[in-house]
């Protein structure tokens, strides 16, 4: 089937079934609550995830670098096997120290995947003359991602509500990303990226690696791109479990339900907005390059979308201090939407800046920043909501990272304007 100039066939649904079960985390729509219920507080929480992310960040380009010179296909595998480790430890924890080991087990997973993935869709689109696709064909591959994800958080609310606890939503994860690691090695080998032959040494690979992705981050231009992209994604994955401490007090000051504990309560709102959110958080993905079309060049939407995105999260975070909840929740949401209209477009506008003979190395340094942004949002934010509240901590962080978003701001580009 034919649609804006790419086929939709095997390689295309090999593609979104990958991100739909890759996404089918059952843990997502109660990762907080769960530290919550554990006893943490939100700066130990915050602690966790910064380590995650920086973690992500030491590994980024390392996971590249090796994705470009030993194949994508192995080093996918690797991350996954890596997931599932860390949701075997999630499960067991019931200490800090734990919980630590389980996040580096996990970090490890993000960093071997993120990038990876998105160099084997873009040599696919180059292998087949689509390469003018990029935002719509990523777009649509990322709204079965998201579509995995309503998806996942029902039937999370399902298990969390029938178990009653939250902890076996780990081991249920653990299923569809042994089969996402099958589905991986399906792929065909042309996907595994440029090869060394086996005479040549590794460390001139990984010396012809490096001096491209040197050559690819040298310029300020580079920079102000790459961290414009991240900022966003970063701030989103720094906030995007707050929404379940704010939820679950929503949840809990409702007349509904009553004759259920506070757990199976909570359970059954959060997944019911989150099924409803990643609903809505797919359609923006696959209108992502419809929406880059209104425009000249990818510049403006992706300025216009940073923005906004942050500015929702700070108006939310007053509202949530000045405890219009509802509302507050409302807005937070629309974080989430633009995220996933707006990373379609920046992941397009990234990689057409970026030498294309270490397109997996370059898109790790992309995800590097993100990790970098996230780990000190998350941080922040801990920190902050452990001294002033979760609606002031937010607000605060928001006000920042809105300063650095004007200061990012992307100049236009016609001469490369987008091309969808």
């Amino acid at each position: 089937m034919k649609e804006n100039g790419f086929t939709r066939n095997l390689q295309y649904a090999k593609f979104c079934a990958y991100g739909f079960l890759k996404n089918l985390r059952f843990y997502e729509p109660f990762m907080m609550l769960v530290f919550l219920d554990k006893g943490l507080s939100y700066l130990q929480i915050g602690s966790l995830y910064a380590v995650r992310e920086i973690l992500i960040n030491i590994t980024e380009i390392p996971s590249g670098i090796i994705a470009d010179t030993l194949g994508r296909r192995m080093t996918m595998v690797f991350s996954f096997l890596a997931y599932i480790l860390s949701f075997v430890l999630f499960f067991l924890a019931d200490q800090y120290a734990i919980l630590l080991f389980a996040m580096v087990a996990y970090a490890f997973g993000d960093a071997f995947r993120t990038g990876t993935h998105k160099a084997m869709i873009f040599d696919y689109l180059r292998l087949n003359n689509w390469e003018n696709q990029k935002t719509h064909y990523y777009g649509h591959t990322r709204a079965w991602s998201q579509r995995g994800s309503a998806v996942s958080a029902l039937i999370a609310a399902l298990l969390v509500f029938y178990q009653g606890s939250f902890a076996p939503i780990f081991l249920f994860t653990i299923i569809p990303y042994v089969i996402n690691l099958f589905l991986i090695l399906s792929y065909p080998k042309n996907l595994d990226g440029p090869r060394h032959s086996s005479d040549q040494r590794i460390r001139d690979a990984f010396a012809d690696v490096l001096r491209s992705l040197v050559k690819t981050m040298k310029s300020f231009s580079m920079f102000r791109t790459i961290s414009s992209q991240a900022l966003l994604t970063g701030y989103y994955k720094a906030f995007k479990d707050y929404l379940q401490p704010i939820l679950q007090t929503f949840a809990l000051s409702l007349p509904i339900l009553l004759a259920y504990d506070d757990q199976k309560r909570t359970a059954l709102i959060v997944g019911v907005v989150y099924t409803i959110l990643y609903a809505t958080t797919a359609f923006a993905s696959s209108k992502s390059g419809n929406f880059a079309q209104r425009f000249d060049d990818l510049s403006t939407p992706l300025n216009l979308t940073l923005v906004m995105g942050i500015a929702l999260g700070l108006v939310s975070g007053l509202l949530l201090h000045l405890q219009a909840a509802l509302v507050a929740v409302i807005l937070y949401l629309g974080i989430y939407v633009l995220e996933n209209l707006r990373k379609p477009m920046g992941i397009a506008y990234v990689s057409e800046r970026m030498d294309q003979t270490s397109l997996a190395s370059a898109l790790s340094v992309e995800s590097q920043a993100e990790s970098l942004f996230a780990a000190a949002i998350a941080l922040l934010l801990g920190w902050f909501s452990s001294l002033f509240g979760v609606g002031m901590g937010v607000l605060l962080v928001s006000a920042i990272c809105l300063v650095f978003a004007f200061l990012l701001k992307l100049p236009k580009d016609q001469a490369l304007s987008q091309t969808t």
